[in-house]
Parts: C-alpha cells; structure tokens; sequence
C-alpha cells in the first residue's frame, strides 16, 4: 500500500501526483510513508503518528526543509529505494500551569521556555539535586536535540551537536543575568527541570516544537526513548552530512 501525505501547497500536490504515477508505472508497492511539506509539517505528522513503526521518507516542498530531502523530479523513486534509515528520539514535555494543571506534549527539535509579556522571564534549572544555574533573567531558555540544535537553538547561538552524541543542549535565549552564562551540554539521559520564579508579574510560555503551552510554573523535559522515529534519507544526503556542513560553516565564521 502506497502512503502518501501532502500539505494543501500547490507544489506538494503535484509532487504527490507525479510520484504516485511513478509508482503505478512501475508497479513498485513501497512500504514508506512519504511526507510531501516542509520541516513543520513533517513534525506535526510524526507527532500524530508517534505509536506506527513506519519509515517515513520526507520531501521538502517548503523554504529550508533540513529534516527532508530535496525533490528530484527524475530520480525521486530510485532515491526512495536507496534511502537510509536513521532512527532518533522525542523529547517528552511536562507542564504544570499556574492553576496546577498537568500538560504534555513532544518536541523532536526543542523545547523552549519565552516569556510570556514584556517582562524577561526569571527562571531556576536544575537537574536532579544540581542547579544547572539558579536565577536566570532572560526572554527564556530553550532545550534541544541534536536533530534540532541546527534550528532554534543555532539561532540564539547554541552549540551544533552531532546525531551520535547523545547529547542535549541548554542554551539561554537573550540572557540579562548572567550576561556571559553560554548555556550547558548535558547527556540525553538527564531529566531538565525549569521553574518559574515569577508567575505573577513575569508568566512564560513553554513550547514543544509548535505546540505551545501558556502560564507554565514547572517544566520537566526529558529524552522519551521508548519513542523512535524512522526517518529516510538519501544516500549522499544524510541528515548527518547536513548537521557537519552547518558545523563547518559555523567554524568558518
């Protein structure tokens, strides 16, 4: 059974349409889930679909499109069927709000903590019994998986990690206090825990990718790893590859 999802863009439909009248010339049965869209997309769609084992081969119809691969009109089914399988882990996001109510959502790039008003946000984080930092004064703090430490967080210049690294980064966005504080690599295997010290007069969001959560109090993030989503990538294309050339460009400048 071919499986195909689309977004509602003109060009996703038409590269639906011309790799489905491939695969019924060809008689070839995929057992892949093609998403057609761009990075957000292609999120929300393995959210939606966090229990299925499936692979799911990613085409970018959008702007940037790093968790997809590039559409090649001539070589789009020989590129499927050489594709190779890279399999990678969810954050998992707890909310207690102001008013004590439990919320939960992932995020397979990052989890950020924004102040929620034009006061800075004033936040303690910890990991176990250890303070990552004890008050900071910032527009929040975001925490990201290797998978997502080339959006976000490279943006509040957050450190580029390596798929393999096993690795989480916590990185200050627009810090007040501490100025020089850089943020924390940690392992994937700790629990992050972000407190509001502040609700009244300074509330924050949390957000989990796109899914954002308002008055949050305390926030635990964690790597889920019962979780493990199959993405598909071209052969000399690697999501990888992709993460080291934003490393070396980042060394360049």
């Amino acid at each position: 059974m071919i499986k195909i999802i689309a977004d509602k863009n003109i060009k996703s439909q038409k590269i639906k349409s011309l790799i489905l009248r491939k695969l019924i010339e060809k008689k070839i049965r995929l057992n892949v889930v093609i998403v057609i869209g761009g990075d957000g997309f292609m999120l929300k769609t393995l959210k939606k679909n966090r229990s299925s084992k499936k692979k799911y081969y990613g085409i970018n119809s959008g702007n940037y499109g790093f968790l997809m691969n590039k559409f090649s009109k001539k070589n789009i089914i020989k590129n499927i069927l050489k594709s190779k399988m890279l399999s990678i882990s969810p954050l998992e996001m707890k909310v207690i709000t102001k008013k004590g109510i439990l919320k939960k959502s992932l995020a397979i790039n990052e989890v950020s903590i924004l102040r929620q008003s034009r006061q800075a946000a004033y936040l303690e984080i910890t990991m176990g019994k250890n303070y990552v930092i004890k008050k900071l004064i910032s527009d929040g703090i975001l925490v990201s998986t290797p998978a997502g430490s080339t959006a976000y967080n490279m943006s509040v210049y957050g450190p580029i990690l390596s798929l393999n690294s096993n690795k989480l980064s916590i990185s200050p966005i627009s810090p007040f206090r501490p100025r020089r504080w850089k943020g924390k690599i940690v392992s994937d295997t700790s629990i992050i825990k972000i407190k509001n010290l502040n609700i009244v007069k300074r509330p924050v969001s949390a957000v989990a990718d796109n899914v954002e959560i308002r008055n949050a109090n305390k926030i635990i993030v964690k790597t889920n790893k019962k979780i493990k989503f199959n993405l598909l990538y071209d052969a000399n294309r690697s999501l990888q590859k992709k993460i080291k050339l934003e490393q070396l460009k980042k060394e360049i400048h």
